[in-house]
């Protein structure tokens, strides 16, 4: 009788622990959501941006559709790729996607203001101006945001491979996330200059 209060005691101490660890990596986990859906916000702002940046171009770039094509089609990637990693905040394959989007779209719109800097008219343009302040100010909020989100992350997987904690992750469903780390080209924002 003694041995099986023993085990008893032993299987409840153990369904404790597992419960504990199940519950502090399922709030992690929606910590690291709730940071990436900080991200999905800024980006849409940015997303919501772009046209309207082209749009205040499109008079004085007549001569330039390429890059204003280019532009609106690497935004309308990102936007998709963004889109997928919204589903699935973490999941390494719509991190590298939404990575090369996001580089792919930094690009066309570097390359955009700096074709901008040919044309002094449209450098003036008060509605210019005033994107191209907001395009900086949500690159930066970007920057802030994709930080906390790498931090959570980091949060969470050091948390999932620690010891208990690491027999329970992968057969309780926990896998690992991924950073949404930038590249050399996607890392700093576009220079903007007035």
């Amino acid at each position: 009788m003694i041995v099986f209060l023993v085990l008893v005691a032993i299987l409840a101490v153990l369904a404790l622990a597992l419960a504990a660890i199940y519950n502090n990596l399922v709030s992690l986990r929606n910590r690291y959501k709730n940071s990436y859906a900080q991200i999905d916000v800024q980006l849409k702002r940015r997303y919501d941006l772009v046209p309207n940046l082209v749009e205040a171009a499109k008079g004085y770039l007549k001569h330039e559709r390429e890059t204003l094509e280019a532009v609106i089609q690497a935004r309308n990637q990102a936007v998709a790729a963004a889109g997928r990693a919204a589903a699935s905040p973490g999941d390494p394959g719509a991190m590298q996607s939404l990575r090369g989007a996001e580089a792919g779209l930094t690009g066309a719109l570097t390359k955009l203001l700096a074709l901008s800097e040919a044309y002094p008219d449209l450098k003036a343009n008060q509605n210019m101006m005033r994107l191209m302040e907001e395009l900086a100010s949500t690159e930066n909020r970007i920057a802030f945001a994709r930080q906390a989100f790498n931090d959570t992350v980091t949060e969470y997987n050091t948390a999932r491979e620690k010891f208990p904690a690491v027999l329970a992750a992968g057969p309780l469903g926990f896998g690992p996330a991924a950073l949404l780390e930038g590249d050399d080209r996607s890392s700093s924002a576009p220079a903007v200059k007035f």
